[in-house]
């Protein structure tokens, strides 16, 4: 006979697994609309070229896609992003701004599984469009934070890293680089924690030439700057014209808005100037950020940034954009390294125990009416002796068990025992449900 396994990378959920991650879910959803997100969703199966037109064809090889009966080049959806974007544009005008919003959903990707890294895996998405001030870079990092802090994460588990794209082209212009070169610059930064020194000269000499040793080490300073004042200095001693001054200025201003805001918030101890995260994607266009916990043990935990031109290149108007994701494989793995993730039982109200076929119809019909009225109520299915009932509504993890004996059923009521403290009382059937709520 065959044996059949799940795919690799997919996962499946035994009760106790799946209550936990509807732990997660819970959690994300109850934070999301306490920041006033609204919540949607795009269709799991999407054209190719929408996660092309987005990401570049090279991002095929990541994808679970297929010519589908009609004929398309069609994909499952990698990530949301896109769909937003689509989704925004076809409806920019009608659409109130700032546009909140949320989704929880399933994205696949066909690549080398690792730790903390599927093949499918879920995903909260929260983007905020139509501002364009770093109000919404507040907004949306204020709700990452507390999000991570609704699981009882703390200062001591993890912390936001905070860049600037718009920094480094800053930085990189007063160098003298510029076009393709800035864009090939900082896909060497997005890697130059996981590089040797000779792989980062060779790849910077692709752009710099012999000046690459001279490149690396005004990097190298960029680097270590953790402060808006540190940045200021750094750029005192380049030269720029004053165009590039002014911008500098308007942009520290920005930084200090947010900074600012998140520290009114009480989330300042959260966040971090960072400036080795640049997000690989290209499609960022400002100031980008990612989770990571303490310890250094698991990868990120959420990572995300503004994208100001994608409504526009999916054929929507002009429309500022800022949002992250964050995934549900790496964040359960750190909840429960961290002993923060709660061990679930799953408890029921009622047991129903009969004895005779007569019994069992009469507690069919109030099992029925409690649950209707919304109340969880388990019993046997086959017929076992009434002592096998007690014990197994005993260990059904229910709060009251409801006893339909011969007695019982004579006298028009239903036994009503409380399996904490094995109270009872005689409650008659047709008052059940009223004094079924005054118990609750």
């Amino acid at each position: 006979m065959a044996t059949f396994n799940s795919l690799p990378g997919f996962r499946e959920f035994y009760p106790e697994d799946y209550a936990q991650r509807k732990h997660i879910f819970q959690v994300w959803r109850q934070v999301a609309r306490r920041f006033a997100f609204q919540e949607f969703d795009g269709p799991i199966l999407e054209s190719l070229e929408l996660f092309t037109t987005k990401s570049g064809p090279e991002i095929e090889s990541q994808l679970f896609c297929f010519e589908d009966k009609g004929g398309r080049q069609v994909s499952l959806r990698p990530e949301l992003t896109p769909s937003l974007a689509r989704m925004v544009a076809a409806r920019a005008n009608g659409l109130k701004r700032p546009i909140k919003w949320f989704s929880i959903g399933d994205n696949f990707r066909y690549e080398r599984m690792q730790k903390g890294r599927l093949r499918c895996f879920t995903q909260l998405n929260v983007d905020l469009l139509g501002e364009q001030g770093p109000s919404a870079e507040v907004e949306l990092i204020g709700l990452l934070v507390q999000t991570l802090v609704g699981f009882g994460l703390t200062k001591d588990d993890f912390y936001v890293r905070l860049s600037d794209r718009n920094l480094w082209m800053l930085y990189l212009a007063a160098l003298g680089y510029e076009g393709e070169a800035i864009g090939s610059i900082l896909g060497v930064v997005d890697k130059w924690e996981r590089l040797p020194e000779e792989k980062l000269i060779a790849q910077l000499q692709e752009v710099a030439g012999d000046k690459a040793a001279e490149l690396k080490a005004a990097v190298d300073a960029f680097l270590r700057l953790d402060s808006v004042e540190a940045i200021r200095e750094r750029f005192a001693g380049l030269q720029a014209d004053e165009s590039a001054k002014q911008e500098l200025s308007e942009r520290l201003a920005d930084w200090q808005v947010v900074l600012d805001g998140l520290s009114a918030m009480g989330f300042g101890g959260f966040v971090k100037i960072d400036l080795s995260i640049v997000r690989g994607l290209a499609y960022y266009t400002g100031f980008v950020f990612e989770a990571f916990d303490k310890k250094g043990e698991f990868r990120a935990l959420a990572g995300g940034g503004r994208y100001d031109a994608l409504v526009k290149k999916m054929g929507g108007p002009d429309m500022p954009a800022v949002g992250f994701g964050m995934g549900d494989v790496v964040l359960g793995e750190l909840l429960k390294a961290r002993g923060k993730m709660p061990e679930f039982v799953d408890t029921i109200d009622f047991f129903a125990v009969t004895g005779g076929d007569a019994e069992k119809l009469a507690a069919l019909s109030d099992v029925a009416l409690l649950r209707q009225a919304g109340y969880s109520v388990e019993y046997q299915l086959k017929s076992q002796a009434f002592g096998k009932q007690l014990k197994a509504a005993a260990s059904s993890g229910a709060r009251f068990s409801l006893i339909y004996g011969s007695e019982e059923l004579e006298k028009g009521v239903v036994k009503l025992r409380n399996l904490a403290d094995r109270s009872e009382q005689d409650v008659p059937r047709g008052q059940l449900l009223e004094a079924v709520r005054e118990l609750f």
